[in-house]
């Protein structure tokens, strides 16, 4: 295994050579010119813009918005990998603001494009130059019954800065200065969990254990910046006439509520059937009758523990890619001849792993903290996917190109598919093969089942707050009803598994986004059936395509040509059906290779 030092890191120097660049306040300058000229201009003028005057508006609102994306992105990515630098975090913060401070001079545009008659609107979009701008425009105009008088809106976004997002940077900021010890060594978050995946089961309990003991001692400030953050959004979906918790996520997603419902109670009905199913041969495997929850990603005693260094596993996964689309290849090519990936775990760096979008004149970020396991190389896979996806999806515009979470794993999770398929056949060993599908299962319930665990979470706790402040305690006991329902008998969820939730990010960061990934499981299994069943012609060609467009059309548009529906009350198990054929198989080779496991 390669030193850490010799991994890739990002160069940002594309954006800005750093925090004391001259340019930064330069663009700072432009984007409150943006925002100015806009005010100038337009302010209480839409209503009357001829159409190519409306174009010329809205072309100037996405100068502005590429403006910022540049220097807010530029100081989010300087700040997660150098956490414990008060320097980058102090920059980070003081970007926000005055990206908030320029930006509320532009809010009355989507609030009077939202004003326009019906009549009036549809009469714009004949011109063609404002007809390319039509999805954003619908999906601003989605919004319309929820938007608020433009003083109010200012109002909110000052407030922002000083309630939500304050809230999301002391936790940010908190967890990443947690300490963890293990046999007397010291970790952050990133490095503990990867011994979580230890083969040693000592390893993996001192680990579990400490990772739970040290986020109880934290229990107290976490559930207090939780209760603070739902109530930020309660008292915003109250003044926007949100009926429940989750309707702005649901219409942000562009998805129906009744979809949503749909999906987490067809997961729930599978819980036993794969979940359970499952955790009882991984049980048996581990030479247990139950496991410990800090076992759930485990790997097999008798797994081979290969390491992959950083070559080996770039070299997997653009195989993988290939053996799909050579044009997915070439577009994943350059992550790798461009410093555009971070590579290894640092002290202070924020732990898992991530893809940043950019407007399409830049290039998208990606994030991992990888030591080398078979789950590091699929992890680069799904950021990989991400990356691609961002690539081709960019061409739509900065100000169209904004794809619902539901659709952005979609190319992240396929991905994953792809390069698990390509690594399934290279193995003829079946004890090998046992042991890399059961890694496949893991992962997959990780994505789709616990996904939706975390979405019960969510929605009892949002729900049990309208009554009040919960307590550390409470919020606890929520976490093991929902664990304990959705891991089932044979994983152990006990005090020392309590605390766990808070390392959970997006319950802070993003509420309710975590049921996007499960429906993206579900449905990129759905579309890795049709491919497998060979039944639509240029599958590769039509995926890329569709991949191009999901910030301009809905996911179910985005499906007819795979003969998918995901209206249809069969669909979600059609996805959920494959994990457990897989669990088929794993039962399968078990008897195959029982004599041999001990």
């Amino acid at each position: 295994m390669e030193n850490r030092s010799n991994l890739p890191a990002w160069d940002l120097s594309d954006l800005y050579s750093g925090i004391n660049d001259p340019q930064v306040e330069k663009d700072l300058s432009a984007y409150l010119a943006y925002n100015q000229q806009l005010s100038d201009k337009y302010k209480g003028k839409v209503a009357s813009l001829s159409a190519p005057d409306f174009a010329k508006a809205i072309k100037l609102y996405e100068q502005a918005s590429v403006a910022a994306s540049k220097l807010g992105i530029f100081a989010y990515l300087n700040m997660v990998t150098q956490m414990k630098n008060k320097e980058a975090v102090a920059f980070y913060q003081n970007i926000n603001e005055k990206l908030t401070e320029s930006g509320k001079l532009s809010i009355f545009f989507t609030l009077e494009v939202n004003a326009l008659s019906e009549e009036d609107f549809q009469a714009l979009l004949k011109d063609k130059d404002v007809a390319f701008y039509r999805p954003w425009l619908e999906k601003i105009r989605l919004f319309k019954p929820y938007e608020l008088a433009e003083d109010m809106e200012a109002l909110l976004a000052d407030k922002a800065l000083t309630s939500s997002a304050a809230w999301v940077r002391l936790y940010d900021e908190t967890s990443s200065k947690l300490k963890y010890i293990v046999d007397g060594k010291e970790y952050n978050d990133a490095e503990l969990s990867k011994l979580l995946q230890d083969k040693d089961p000592k390893i993996r309990e001192a680990a579990g254990k400490e990772m739970n003991r040290v986020n109880k001692e934290n229990g107290e400030l976490f559930t207090f910046i939780y209760n603070m953050i739902i109530k930020d959004k309660a008292i915003s979906d109250d003044k926007r006439g949100f009926k429940s918790p989750i309707a702005s996520r649901n219409l942000d997603n562009m998805v129906e509520d009744e979809v949503v419902d749909s999906l987490a109670e067809a997961v729930r009905a599978k819980y036993a059937s794969i979940a359970e199913r499952f955790y009882k041969l991984k049980a048996k495997w581990l030479g247990k009758e139950k496991i410990q929850y800090w076992d759930r990603n485990a790997p097999l005693p008798f797994a081979d523990d290969k390491k992959y260094s950083w070559d080996e596993a770039v070299k997997l996964v653009l195989e993988a890619y290939g053996e799909f689309s050579p044009k997915l290849q070439e577009v994943a090519k350059d992550f790798f001849s461009h410093n555009w990936i971070d590579v290894p775990p640092r002290d202070g760096k924020r732990s898992g792993a991530f893809a940043m979008p950019m407007p399409e004149q830049f290039h998208p970020y990606l994030m991992l903290n990888f030591v080398g396991k078979q789950n590091d190389v699929l992890t680069l896979a799904h950021e990989l996917g991400h990356g691609c996806h961002m690539r081709l999806s960019a061409k739509q515009g900065d100000l169209n190109d904004d794809t619902p979470l539901t659709l952005a794993e979609v190319a992240s999770v396929f991905a994953e598919m792809l390069t698990f398929q390509s690594l399934l056949k290279k193995i003829d060993d079946d004890k090998a093969k046992l042991c890399l599908i059961a890694s496949k299962v893991n992962d997959m319930i990780n994505t789709a089942l616990r996904q939706i665990a975390f979405h019960f979470f969510e929605t009892k706790v949002h729900a049990e707050r309208k009554n009040g402040e919960l307590s550390e305690e409470r919020v606890a006991e929520i976490w093991l009803e929902v664990m304990r329902e959705s891991l089932g008998q044979y994983v152990i969820v006990d005090d020392d598994s309590k605390y766990i939730w808070p390392i959970v990010s997006h319950f802070f960061h993003s509420p309710f986004y975590v049921y996007a990934y499960s429906f993206a499981d579900c449905l990129v299994n759905s579309l890795y059936q049709v491919y497998r069943e060979k039944s639509v012609p240029d599958f590769a060609d039509k995926y890329l395509h569709m991949l191009s467009e999901t910030g301009i059309k809905r996911y179910d548009v985005l499906l007819q040509p795979f003969s998918l529906n995901a209206h249809d009350k069969n669909f979600w198990d059609k996805g959920l059906s494959l994990i457990e054929e897989y669990i088929d198989e794993l039962e399968l080779l078990d008897k195959k290779v029982c004599i041999m496991v001990d």
